[in-house]
């Protein structure tokens, strides 16, 4: 289970450790490498993705160590020196790091996260830096979209039971909650991260009495000012909701008492909730809320609103915790370039028959440029990492897909993306409360045109490279060509 100080320094893939100890022994173990982390291809087949993750990296990387067992283990692989082994015992991250902050939206192959360090070091932590910044902005670019259909109803996240393990139901649950669910069903991600955590009862509940009124009414005689009635267990209705308007009569309107919600679980709910909707109406009670479940995302939930669905409040499990419909975030971890002993940086591209593998090289920075008309992002820029943006002159920018496209941009605003994380191994940055990250993401999202958000055949945002970057690019893949 995750804490924010454990060590996970042996999370990682064996290949890090055999480069790792032939670094050491061929030399390389102090040269600075430059690493960038980067997606290829956004989830969904969606506009742009949510960057999350970037508090565990920053835990995980505070507590990189090596321990005596360990070390006891390694050595009974009987691959790696003695002098590598010591070397370990001591080891500590000495480099730097920069990213975008979490909440930030990104798009395809631009960087992401930076790191600059030794070799052994970068090298080591590629694996948990990618499977936490994968894992949790893939969750939390799905709770967006899922967020973004509900069109200001709120969503919960109910997916910790079909999780992939407890860290993925924890942290997916804060994942989501920077995405935009407002509440989750996992009371370790409230206690662990003050995400609101919510529910009432299960069918067992109702199940548990000799009858559904009696369960209605054992429930609102226990909790009385926060009653929300699975209505779903025997027949919606005709027992469920007539059931729960007599508690409601009963047992909260006597006391002072208003009921909160019914929550539909089966059926079609888009005509249950109408129906229901009538009868709570007519009964006195337009302010009981109703909440919908049972295996929704973005696309139910839109044609359910679409077909008049009268739900205030979705409870979104499965397909929101796995991101089932594109189940896979494809960041990738890659070197761009090495620093030489005089301080001067040489790229390293590389090359594959599959032109979306190609990687951009150099130590870079990222712009986003910014229409000051109506301050929308209208593309983003990736630069070498000395180069500035002049904001005073036009600049002109390419699809990233078709060369021949262009657009000039005029009267624009450019802001750095990443950010500094670490410096000579001690963090500069203090992580904002979740809160202010969920708050980030949503203005975020808003800088995007509805082009680019909407779900189905998403305009390509531009993301180009400075003139600089694809001269050296060019004359690598020139080069490499014939090498």
């Amino acid at each position: 289970m995750y804490k924010s100080d454990e060590n996970y320094t042996m999370l990682c893939d064996f290949y890090e450790l055999t480069m790792g100890n032939g670094f050491f022994e061929k030399g390389y173990k102090d040269k600075i490498c430059y690493f960038d982390v980067f997606y290829r291809n956004v989830p969904d087949n969606g506009g742009f993705a949510i960057a999350c993750g970037l508090e565990q990296v920053i835990d995980y990387i505070k507590n990189l160590r090596f321990t005596s067992e360990d070390i006891t283990y390694l050595r009974s692989k009987g691959i790696f020196s003695e002098d590598f082994l010591e070397y370990l015992r001591d080891f500590k991250f000495s480099g730097d790091i920069w990213a975008v902050p979490e909440g930030t939206v990104v798009f395809p192959n631009e960087p992401m996260l930076t790191v600059r360090a030794p070799s052994v070091q970068a090298q080591l932590i590629e694996t948990f830096v990618l499977l936490t910044l994968n894992h949790q902005s893939l969750i939390a670019t799905k709770a967006n979209r899922i967020f973004r259909a509900a069109n200001g109803r709120a969503v919960s996240e109910f997916g910790s039971r079909r999780a992939h393990g407890p860290d993925a139901a924890v942290l997916g649950a804060r994942a989501a909650y920077i995405g935009g669910c407002a509440a989750t069903a996992c009371t370790l991600t409230d206690e662990e991260f003050g995400v609101p955590a919510t529910g009432t009862m299960a069918h067992s509940w109702v199940q548990m009495f000799d009858s559904e009124y009696e369960a209605f009414k054992a429930y609102c005689e226990v909790y009385p000012n926060s009653a929300t009635l699975l209505v779903d267990t025997y027949n919606v209705l005709k027992s469920g909701v007539p059931n729960a308007i007599k508690v409601f009569d009963e047992v909260l309107k006597p006391r002072g008492f208003r009921p909160v919600g019914i929550r539909l679980d089966s059926g079609d709910i888009t005509y249950l909730s109408i129906k229901a909707r009538e009868m709570l109406d007519k009964a006195g009670y337009p302010d009981c809320k109703i909440v919908a479940s049972n295996s929704l995302d973005e696309y139910l939930i839109r044609d359910m609103l679409l077909q008049g669905a009268k739900v205030d409040l979705y409870g979104v499990g499965e397909r929101l915790i796995t991101s089932k419909s594109s189940a896979v975030f494809d960041g990738v971890y890659k070197l761009v370039a090495v620093e030489n002993e005089d301080g001067s940086i040489t790229p390293k591209i590389k090359i594959s028959e599959n032109v979306a593998k190609i990687t951009n090289p150099c130590f870079k920075k990222v712009y986003r440029l910014y229409d000051n008309s109506r301050f929308v992002a209208v593309a983003d820029l990736i630069c070498l990492h000395d180069e500035t943006v002049d904001q005073s002159a036009p600049l002109e920018i390419f699809d990233p897909d078709y060369t021949w496209k262009r657009q000039t941009i005029e009267n624009f605003t450019a802001r750095e993306l990443l950010i500094p994380i670490f410096k000579n191994g001690e963090c500069v940055y203090e992580s904002p409360s979740l809160k202010e990250i969920r708050e980030h993401c949503a203005r975020e999202v808003s800088t995007m045109w509805e082009s680019v958000t909407r779900f189905e055949n998403p305009h390509t945002y531009y993301v180009d490279l400075s003139q600089k970057l694809w001269d050296i690019k060019h004359k690598l893949l020139s080069e490499k060509a014939f090498h």
